[in-house]
């Protein structure tokens, strides 16, 4: 507890933190693979607002809506592509909103702003010399939108029909030849080297290696192709002055971080307190070679620093396979068998950023059941409850209980635990350190069966005490488990009525020198934190039928 105090009584001046998630590409609904990206991003935000109050924080996330894979979407839907595009666009906002991602900006590439900053941009490299014309010959991903070198193609049988596709991604490539614009990647070998020797500039530090091979292992560092013509790839922003050409989709997409602080627009970018460069990226495994060499090189050519962090997520897989539309396994948030809460704090608990996780309902209701249900909702059901506490108080706490000091000791060491957790991503292990003082709680509780000392008035303050120790317990762990599962903790201490939330508010009681706590009144009536959620298949499935 030291530690925090100390880092908070530090005067943390009011400055903008900004985080991103990836954009999102339209060309299918969101799955809890992105998801898994949306409250990564939003755990680390609410995480820096709940340490500093004052904090100006900007978290934006939003969809990419250029390229070839949305053209063959919106005709195999049926739909013109503006349509499309805001249809599918919409069901990322509202997926973000049921499940608590509470972003400052949602950004679309088809905004007329968005146009601006890729022209702006463009023409800052043609400026610096760092865009040139050229013939340009490759094998060609569709599905991944990217030329792929030589090096990372192989040979597959597929349908009985032998096929050339990328190592990396499995997707068919075909050869193409064609007049593009040039980025003059080659130039930037040796300051990407610099920029991913800095500790921790990806996080974690497995991804960092991987990035720093991809320079040192390849035979030659070529330029890229950063256009496309326009006969071929006609939704997309065009080059300036070359309505032939069309701006390639990633170094679109990427700049995406740059319009919503208000680029090219010096005005508006003062007045979101110049955040550049963004404190954290967060990007899963599959988009790191785009975000950790072909982004900071671009963001060099046009005189600008790279991002301070990238954060790196591995996959949410089903049976071993990464989720994706083409293996049409993935799973849509709205039909798991569980309120959003579970299956948030599930992508959060259950996976660790270096490590693919496998998805699976069983797991799912296993952990709401035990945790949000049982250790936790459970454990505040029973002291909010009008059977054991029908004064519906948060009683004072008058003497220390000389059988509490075990739950005593875990509660005090839980502020600096998970301090140093989330400020590691190691969200895991806050959930881990927050269950263990439940449990810990729960085990009190029983010991001391206040059920018992209830019927028995000289046991008034015995009760009490108990009744304190225990809510003070989840008082805590409420305000710890915010990041993670806002609203469901947000319910907590609403019922808890616990007015300061902040990180500041996390000493427990009987830290106080004096008068630990005074007795007052909590929210009445019935009160479920989170119900079990039934096994049963057939509710299973009329839950996802109503999804």
């Amino acid at each position: 507890m030291r530690l925090t105090l100390r880092l908070l009584s530090s005067a943390i001046a009011k400055r903008p933190f900004y985080v991103t998630t990836p954009i999102f590409y339209v060309n299918a609904p969101p799955h809890i693979g992105h998801l898994y990206s949306a409250v990564v991003a939003d755990a680390i935000q609410r995480f820096e607002k709940l340490i500093s109050p004052d904090c100006n924080v900007i978290f934006s996330t939003g969809t990419d809506e250029h390229g070839t894979k949305i053209q063959q979407a919106a005709l195999k839907a049926n739909l013109s592509l503006p349509h499309y595009c805001d249809t599918v666009s919409n069901e990322y906002r509202q997926l973000f909103k049921d499940f608590d991602v509470e972003y400052t900006d949602f950004i679309r590439t088809t905004e007329e702003r968005h146009t601006k900053a890729v022209t702006h941009f463009w023409n800052e490299l043609l400026k610096n010399d760092y865009i040139y014309k050229a013939k340009y010959s490759g094998w060609y991903s569709v599905n991944d939108e990217a030329f792929v070198p030589e090096t990372h193609i192989k040979e597959e049988i597929r349908d009985g029909e032998k096929i050339k596709v990328a190592t990396d991604s499995g997707h068919p490539v075909e050869w193409t030849e064609e007049s593009n614009y040039m980025f003059r990647m080659s130039a930037f070998r040796t300051h990407l080297q610099e920029w991913l020797r800095t500790d921790g500039v990806v996080t974690p530090a497995k991804y960092q290696k991987q990035l720093l091979d991809m320079l040192r292992n390849d035979t030659y560092f070529p330029d890229i192709s950063v256009s496309r013509p326009s006969s071929r790839v006609h939704w997309a922003i065009r080059v300036p002055n070359d309505e032939e050409q069309s701006i390639y989709v990633w170094l679109d997409a990427l700049i995406n971080y740059l319009t919503v602080i208000g680029y090219p627009d010096d005005d508006a970018m003062k007045l979101r307190g110049r955040p550049w460069p963004a404190d954290v990226h967060v990007i899963g495994k599959d988009i790191l070679k785009f975000h950790g060499l072909y982004w900071p090189a671009f963001l060099m050519a046009a005189r600008r620093p790279p991002p301070r962090r990238l954060l790196c997520h591995a996959h949410w897989t089903v049976d071993g396979s990464k989720m994706s539309k083409s293996r049409r396994n993935a799973v849509p948030p709205r039909r798991a068998p569980a309120p959003p809460a579970a299956l948030r704090y599930l992508l959060l608990r259950g996976s660790t950023l270096p490590h693919d996780a496998n998805y699976s309902e069983t797991k799912l209701i296993n952990i709401a059941n035990s945790e949000l249900a049982d250790t936790l909702g459970n454990l505040a059901s029973r002291c909010c409850g009008a059977a054991l506490n029908p004064r519906q108080e948060f009683p004072a706490l008058r003497r220390p209980h000389p059988r509490a000091r075990p739950l005593r000791d875990a509660l005090d060491r839980l502020p600096d635990a998970c301090y140093e957790h989330y400020t590691n991503y190691e969200f895991y292990k806050v959930a881990d350190a927050v269950m263990h003082c439940l449990h810990q709680a729960n085990l009190f509780f029983e010991t001391e069966r206040p059920w018992e000392l209830k019927n028995r008035a000289e046991c008034q303050s015995e009760l009490d005490a108990v009744l304190h120790i225990t809510m003070e317990t989840l008082r805590v762990c409420g305000i710890v488990l915010q990041p993670l599962v806002p609203g469901l903790a947000g319910r907590l201490l609403d019922r808890l009525a616990v007015a300061e939330r902040g990180w500041r508010d996390l000493r427990p009681s009987w830290q106080a020198a004096d008068a630990i706590h005074e007795t007052r009144r909590i929210q009445g009536g019935k009160f479920v934190l989170f119900p079990r959620i039934s096994k049963d298949k057939d509710n299973l499935h009329k839950k996802q039928a109503s999804a």
